[in-house]
């Protein structure tokens, strides 16, 4: 016996060469989880670091070490029962192993356990204090588990320690939505300022954390708070928060629309920017655009306006033509865009003969979104007849594209056929070199149906809106993206697309269209674009409409108010006026409050019930659909049967609680 164990350690190597084979395994399973490779690649270091690591198990059946890599790629892959096998038989071996215990306390994560996850960290950081995954694990736990504070503070810790992963700032993004800030906090601001300084993050998962503490900072709850112009000028804080992200609270509009403002009757008496106020003023005017200017504004401030674009009107109109715009044309131009669209504006042609590269660099950014962006977008949606029920709009009343986004969601690569069969055990009838085509209706400015084209790898995308913005918007994100497996096309285009035969494996439906939405009810869209076999995947959440909306709604009506971005702001300002009403806190914590596409959406062009109903009672017949996933608000899967029950009930006009507003994620499969 002692001769055979050592023949089958001599197989692999003696206890040097094995610990090397252990390192190699290491390095692929490294590999199998680096962004800059493909995910080819990483699938197959993934499968190379399992091969090496059964191979050496073979030798070694309890390397306690192996054990524990080994499930870590078995928990990669999504096979969390053989996972946690291995795991337990490692640590039955060593039961102090603080990576193996990190990689339980992960293990049980992804089986929607933070209370045991959160054990497997306590006790991984018990033997290994300085585990940086285990304490991150330790964030994540508290974080699922609603102890935002308590993940935060771990979070910064980690980003401290010079640790910048993705999960971390994932991580922390979702926690500070759920903060609340009642006091100006320097430690809270210093990470908001560093989280908008990371190019790369969403940061529009950050507004109301961001309000917030301008809120507080600015003490905007007093009424006699001072507010001194270069102050604000210099505060990186609100700066950033201009330049990346909404800032959705009624007070601290307020201060922006103040500062704008204040800056506009001082250049004007001035007759110049001057230049310590060009980064606040470059930053509201990018905020206005993210709004779709709906930043009310004063009598006197228009009649400057007005004045200002006359002085610019006469500067463009001079013959002989500029290689460069003027500094003066630039500082207008400035004062202008914080107003209104470039785009829009009747000196418009003039300042089309300028290429971007001719304007000052720290004012490129501010004519590109106010003028160049649109010019394309503009083009993109002259390709559709339905860019004729515009030609008799004016400028101002054309819809900007909504919601506001900056970047992705931060994502890992995958192959969505892989996560079907995983998540929902739904396995495509799919050649393996075919893409899976996915459908997505209602798409709004096209952040999901991006992310879907950027990050899973086998997938071709369609999407659709009623909006031409979002639409555009969406065109031009993929086309800066490198994306060619998206479209953005309108319903009527999806409809002949469908009508000539082609099918789709999964839709994706973000939004119910309007009342105005005449090419066939979303139902009916969906019986048809759907392959036997394939699944389609909504919220019940935006399916309901807010008392609060539905005053606004009536309103609208009764006084017939046409959909203008004048209306808009009008209705807008009645709501600010009586923000101190409770009953107007619904409305003013909305990201859609904030921009004249989101007020446009809800009062003017909401979700037709009747399309929502329609839906649901199409989707209740159990011989056509069977309800694959139900999961709640918390993301916590719900059972079946009840959920399918209760659509059956409301479809036969029972009495029970509808659906719609429950905020279920909901996947159906076609039978």
């Amino acid at each position: 016996m002692q001769l055979a164990a050592r023949g089958n350690t001599t197989a692999l190597g003696d206890a040097p060469q094995i610990a090397r084979r252990l390192l190699a395994a290491n390095e692929e399973y490294a590999a199998s989880n680096n962004p800059a490779l493909s995910i080819t690649d990483r699938r197959q270091a993934r499968q190379r670091a399992r091969l090496a690591l059964e191979e050496l198990l073979k030798a070694q059946p309890n390397n306690a070490k192996a054990l524990s890599l080994l499930g870590r790629v078995e928990l990669d892959g999504e096979r969390l029962t053989e996972a946690r096998a291995l795991f337990e038989k490692s640590l039955e071996i060593e039961p102090e192993n603080a990576q193996c215990l990190a990689n339980l306390g992960y293990w049980a994560l992804k089986g929607q356990n933070p209370a045991m996850a959160e054990h497997c960290f306590m006790q991984a950081l018990i033997h290994d204090r300085q585990s940086s995954a285990a304490f991150c694990g330790m964030a994540h736990a508290k974080r699922l588990q609603g102890e935002f504070a308590v993940a935060y503070l771990h979070y910064r810790k980690l980003l401290d320690l010079g640790l910048a992963w993705p999960s971390v700032y994932s991580g922390m993004l979702q926690c500070a939505k759920n903060l609340e800030i009642k006091q100006a906090d320097a430690s809270l601001a210093r990470d908001a300022i560093r989280l908008l300084s990371v190019e790369t993050l969403p940061h529009q998962d950050l507004s109301s954390f961001v309000a917030a503490l301008v809120r507080q900072q600015y003490d905007l709850d007093n009424p006699n708070a001072e507010v001194f112009l270069d102050a604000a000028a210099t505060d990186e804080l609100l700066l950033l928060g201009l330049e990346r992200t909404l800032l959705t609270d009624p007070a601290v509009e307020g201060l922006v629309t103040l500062l704008r403002s204040h800056l506009l009757q001082t250049t004007m008496a001035e007759k110049t920017l001057e230049e310590q106020h060009q980064r606040l003023a470059i930053g509201l005017g990018l905020y206005a655009a993210r709004t779709g200017y709906a930043l009310l504004q004063t009598e006197t401030e228009a009649t400057l306006i007005d004045a200002l674009h006359s002085d610019m009107q006469t500067l463009l109109a001079k013959p002989a033509p500029l290689a460069m715009p003027a500094g003066e044309l630039a500082g207008s131009v400035i004062i202008s865009a914080m107003y209104g669209a470039l785009f829009h504006q009747h000196f418009a042609p003039e300042l089309g003969r300028f290429e971007l590269a001719a304007w000052p660099a720290g004012l490129q950014q501010l004519v590109s979104v106010s003028y160049y962006q649109l010019a394309e977008d503009e083009a993109y949606k002259q390709l559709f007849a339905e860019k004729e029920a515009e030609l008799a709009m004016a400028p101002a009343d054309l819809s900007f594209a909504w919601p506001a986004w900056r970047n992705l969601n931060l994502m890992t690569e995958r192959l969505l056929r892989e996560e079907l069969a995983q998540s929902l055990n739904i396995h495509l009838d799919l050649e393996q070199a075919d893409p899976v085509r996915v459908m997505v209706l209602g798409c709004g400015s096209g952040q999901r149906a991006l992310e879907i084209a950027r990050f899973y790898t086998d997938v071709e995308v369609i999407a659709t809106d009623e909006t031409l913005a979002n639409l555009a918007h969406g065109a031009r994100r993929a086309r800066e993206e490198g994306l060619d497996n998206i479209v953005f096309w309108p319903y009527s285009l999806v409809g002949k697309f469908i009508n000539d035969g082609h099918r789709a494996l999964f839709v994706e439906l973000d939004q119910i269209p309007s009342a105005l939405q005449s090419d066939g009810t979303v139902a009916a869209l969906v019986d048809q674009a759907l392959a036997e076999g394939g699944l389609i995947h909504f919220n019940t959440g935006s399916m309901a409409v807010s008392p609060v909306d539905q005053q606004i709604q009536a309103l609208v009506r009764n006084h017939r108010l046409q959909p203008t971005t004048e209306s808009v702001r009008r209705l807008r300002r009645m709501v600010l006026n009586n923000r101190a009403d409770a009953r107007w806190s619904e409305i003013t914590n909305a990201a859609d409050f904030y921009g004249t596409a989101g007020c446009r959406q809800r009062w003017f062009y909401p979700e037709s019930p009747e399309q929502t109903h329609a839906l649901l009672s199409h989707l209740a017949n159990e011989v056509k659909w069977r309800l694959v996933k139900a999961r709640d608000s918390d993301g916590q899967e719900l059972t079946p049967a009840p959920v399918q029950a209760q659509l059956v009930a409301e479809r036969h006009g029972s009495s029970v609680q509808s659906l719609a507003g429950q905020a279920l994620s909901l996947y159906f499969q076609k039978r």
